[in-house]
């Protein structure tokens, strides 16, 4: 072998492991985002759906508008739905905060996302900005455990 391969080998050898030290170093950030994403999103939900059962946050002075009113009316009057929904809310966050069955938290959580958004994008307008950041967060984390969801979206079974 002369010096120029050597040289080139070595040259390699320095280029791979600078790349696989890149490699590490952003995988290490992608780790904690997704933590962090998930810590969050948990605690948002586990403490809103606790609030519903015990009260610890003031209720809101304003009154809501018309739909919104109607909305919740309809929630709360049938006699389970709300319940149901906060319930699934306290299960789930648990759920993400412990970092149990996150892809299945998910799924349960992405028709609540959906409609939080939705009940602020189209009744209760000064809310959308929170509702964007958890409908972006659900994403983020759906997009982060994506390999869980491939045996679902498979177009046949096996």
């Amino acid at each position: 072998m002369n010096t120029t391969q050597s040289v080139t080998n070595t040259l390699d050898v320095i280029d791979s492991t600078n790349v696989t030290a890149t490699n590490v170093k952003r995988d290490r950030v992608r780790r904690y985002l997704v933590a962090a994403g998930r810590v969050s999103l948990g605690l948002v939900f586990f403490v809103c759906g606790l609030d519903f059962f015990f009260h610890f946050f003031p209720q809101p002075t304003e009154p809501m508008s018309e739909g919104a009113a109607a909305f919740a009316g309809g929630l709360v009057g049938s006699g389970y739905m709300f319940q149901l929904i906060k319930g699934t809310e306290v299960l789930v966050g648990a759920l993400l905060l412990a970092n149990r069955f996150v892809p299945l938290a998910l799924t349960l959580l992405a028709p609540i996302v959906v409609n939080i958004f939705a009940f602020h994008a189209f009744l209760a307008p000064s809310g959308v900005a929170f509702a964007a950041v958890l409908v972006a967060l659900e994403i983020a984390l759906a997009w982060a455990y994506r390999d869980a969801y491939k045996p679902m979206l498979s177009a046949r079974a096996r």
